[in-house]
């Protein structure tokens, strides 16, 4: 494939509305947290739709794309989906898990229950493509967990931009999930996302995030 050239439109602005637009993005994002008491009120699945297609502006290699994201809102598929993850969940947490892993969780209070993948009004789950058939021909994806990645976090910005609340979920293995959803062998999940309003008495833990000099060097 060859691609053509354009000029790039670029409308540059002033350092202090940069400034402005930074510090208002940050004060959205630091409020940002992994909730696990959704309230079932349901909301415009367009809202959902209009986040992924943001995260779909993700840069990735080759700019191959190599994401799927399946919306569920079934109560059915939600169900089914609760089911198999809580059966992972439980052997992890009863034999998979080594101690020192379960002594860093034992302050966040999880467990491998999870109603809340049935509460939340919609799952995203997010599906990595690590090769498409074209042509009778196998045609490999570059950097696939690494553009993924990137593409989930401009998710996550955006619907936490939205006034949505989510949680990232990696039940494992999650091999499930594609059987259940039907995905051709190609697509491997990547990540369970439950979106939707907090509960009114949802808590979460009193935690912090590193302070800058912890997570930045100037060189």
């Amino acid at each position: 494939m060859e691609y053509k050239f354009r000029k790039f439109q670029y409308n540059k602005i002033s350092e202090d509305e940069s400034l402005e637009k930074g510090k208002e993005f940050y004060e959205v994002m630091k409020k940002r947290r992994s909730i696990r008491n959704f309230s079932p009120e349901k909301f415009d699945i367009g809202l959902i739709e209009l986040a992924i297609k943001t995260a779909g502006t993700a840069p990735s290699g080759a700019n191959k794309q190599p994401w799927r994201f399946v919306i569920v809102e079934s109560p059915v598929v939600k169900k089914e989906i609760r089911i198999a993850a809580e059966k992972e969940e439980k052997e992890s947490y009863e034999r998979r898990m080594p101690q020192s892993w379960l002594d860093d969780l034992a302050p966040l209070g999880t467990d491998w229950h999870k109603e809340f993948l049935e509460i939340a009004p919609y799952l995203i789950v997010v599906f990595k493509i690590d090769f498409v058939k074209s042509d009778n021909e196998l045609k490999k994806h570059y950097y696939v967990n690494e553009s993924v990645g990137l593409a989930t976090g401009m998710l996550l910005a955006a619907l936490q931009n939205m006034g949505l609340s989510t949680l990232t979920h990696t039940p494992s293995p999650m091999n499930f999930l594609q059987k259940i959803l039907d995905r051709p062998s190609n697509e491997k999940p990547y990540l369970l996302i439950p979106v939707g309003y907090p509960a009114e008495d949802a808590e979460v833990p009193d935690i912090t995030k590193k302070q800058l000099p912890e997570i930045m060097l100037k060189i």
